[in-house]
């Protein structure tokens, strides 16, 4: 099978997000089914969004997916878990404050999603471009992390401490494997 990536960096580049992504989004299998359905349905449903993007990129790594339905699909499946998760369900968090700046930069991240990555002259992103999406998505991620460790520890926390971060591992993925794509 012939990669879409010849250097190795791009390579371990894709392969820790595929692995990074898979084990989170496992840990959260696990956290819908020892909860219960009634209890973690959202996060069945982010999990499928996120398995679809590891997919995706799988399939534009092996060359089976082009790059605008990869751009198209990848974008509206992660715009769809920043809606869900930190728009419209946003969890509530102690401090009005933290609150205040995920929910701040989750619409941020919401509206650079749709200027840059549902574009057509997606062939004029670049590399900054690319790397605010992953930034920003880091920072909400950083501050949700904050936000749980002021918080008193609950027997939810290790689930939320893992769930937080499948989305920033797969808009590095995203992020990786536009930053070398030619026009």
């Amino acid at each position: 099978m012939q990669t879409r990536f010849k250097k190795n960096a791009k390579i371990f580049d894709i392969a820790i997000t595929a692995v990074a992504g898979m084990v989170s989004v496992g840990v959260m299998l696990y956290a819908v089914v020892h909860y219960g359905l009634r209890e973690a349905w959202p996060e069945l449903v982010l999990n499928l969004l996120y398995l679809s993007c590891l997919v995706m990129i799988g399939m534009y790594f092996f060359n089976r997916l082009d790059t605008q339905r990869f751009n198209y699909w990848c974008s509206i499946a992660v715009g769809m878990t920043v809606l869900l998760r930190d728009i419209l369900f946003a969890p509530p968090l102690a401090y009005y404050a933290l609150h205040l700046s995920c929910l701040t930069l989750s619409v941020l991240l919401l509206c650079i999603l749709t200027f840059f990555y549902a574009r057509k002259n997606w062939q004029s992103y670049t590399k900054r471009n690319l790397w605010v999406i992953c930034v920003i998505d880091m920072l909400i991620a950083a501050l949700y992390n904050v936000a749980i460790y002021l918080e008193p520890f609950s027997e939810y926390t290790d689930y939320l401490l893992t769930e937080i971060w499948i989305r920033p591992t797969i808009t590095y993925g995203l992020v990786a494997c536009f930053v070398t794509e030619r026009s």
